[in-house]
C-alpha cells in the first residue's frame, strides 16, 4: 500500500513539473536595432516570433536595453550578457564561439550583394565587363565582418570600417569605391541617405553563406526550441510565406534576374552548412 502511495505521489509531482514547465515564461532578448524605423530587423524578428509561436511556449520577445550593432551583439552573446539570441552571418569562428541554429533564415540572400556607389563613379562602373575588372575597385566592409575575409580571399583589396554607417560616409568622400550590401539590407539602408549615393544597376556578387540565429553555448535548450519552431514553420509553409512576403518585392525592385552575378568562393563556410537541403535556399533564376 505504501508503494502505491509513493507511485501516486511521484506521478503527481511529474504532472506538476510538466504543467509548470509549459506555463513558464521564456524571456528572449535580441539586439536593439538602431531605431524603430530600422527595417532590416523586421524580418528576423518576425521569423523568430513565428518560430516561437509554432512551439506553443509562453514567451516574451524583447530588445536589449541599448542599441547593439552586430559585432558588439555577438560579443555580448558570447559573454552571456544583455542578449540571448542574435542573428548574424556565419563563419567557422562564430560557430566555435557560439551555438548556431543551422537553418539559413534568409535562405542565403545574405550572400547576394549589390553595390552602393557614389554617383560620381557611375560611368567607371558602367565600363566594368568582368570580375577581374571589378577587382580593380576597392570595396568597403566592416572590420570584423566575415565578408571582409571572403572578399580578400578572392583577391579584392578591401578598405575596412568600424561599422556600416562609416562606409556610407567614406563613399561620399570617395575614400572607397563601392559598398557591397546584401539585397535584404540595402533598400532599407539607402532610404533617406544622400542623393549622392545610388545603387549600381547592373552587377552583383554572390558567395555561399548563411545568416543564422545564434545562442550562447550554455543554452542548448533555447537553440532546440527555436530550431523546432523553424522546422515546423518550414513544414507547414509559413516560413516560405513570410520569406516571400518580406523579400520578393525587394528582389524585383533590384532587378536581380537581369544583373550580371559574379560568384566568389567562401573559404570561411563551415562544413556543417546544410547546402544539400534545397528547401533552405533561394534559387536565383536568370
Amino acid at each position: 500500500m505504501a508503494l502505491k502511495y509513493v507511485k501516486t505521489a511521484l506521478l503527481l509531482c511529474s504532472l506538476l513539473v510538466a504543467t509548470q514547465s509549459a506555463a513558464a515564461l521564456w524571456t528572449i532578448n535580441y539586439p536593439k536595432p538602431l531605431d524603430d524605423s530600422d527595417a532590416r530587423a523586421e524580418y528576423p524578428i518576425a521569423l523568430l516570433k513565428l518560430a516561437l509561436d509554432k512551439t506553443g511556449v509562453n514567451y516574451e520577445l524583447l530588445p536589449s536595453d541599448r542599441i547593439l550593432l552586430s559585432s558588439k551583439a555577438l560579443r555580448q552573446l558570447r559573454e552571456n550578457r544583455e542578449v540571448n539570441v542574435v542573428w548574424s552571418m556565419t563563419d567557422s569562428q562564430r560557430e566555435k564561439d557560439l551555438l548556431p541554429i543551422r537553418i539559413p533564415i534568409a535562405k542565403g540572400l545574405i550572400g547576394l550583394r549589390v553595390f552602393v556607389i557614389n554617383v560620381d563613379r557611375e560611368a567607371e562602373f558602367a565600363r566594368v565587363s568582368s570580375k577581374n575588372e571589378l577587382m580593380n575597385f576597392t570595396p568597403l566592409q566592416g572590420e570584423e565582418w566575415p565578408d571582409t575575409k571572403i572578399l580578400q580571399a578572392n583577391g579584392f583589396n578591401v578598405a575596412t570600417v568600424p561599422n556600416f554607417k562609416d562606409a556610407y560616409s567614406l563613399l561620399l568622400q570617395n575614400k572607397g569605391d563601392f559598398f557591397p550590401r546584401s539585397v535584404i539590407e540595402v533598400s532599407a539602408e539607402l532610404e533617406g541617405r544622400s542623393a549622392s549615393l545610388k545603387l549600381e544597376p547592373d552587377m552583383a556578387l554572390y558567395y555561399p553563406t548563411a545568416m543564422y540565429y545564434f545562442v550562447n553555448k550554455s543554452n542548448p535548450t533555447l537553440a532546440r526550441l527555436i530550431e523546432t519552431g523553424l522546422n515546423r514553420a518550414i513544414e507547414d509553409g509559413s516560413f516560405e510565406a513570410l520569406f516571400k512576403s518580406s523579400n520578393e518585392a525587394i528582389l524585383e525592385e533590384l532587378d536581380i534576374k537581369n544583373r550580371r552575378i559574379y560568384t566568389l568562393d567562401n573559404p570561411l563556410l563551415p562544413p556543417e552548412t546544410p547546402l544539400a537541403d534545397e528547401r533552405l535556399w533561394y534559387v536565383i533564376e536568370q
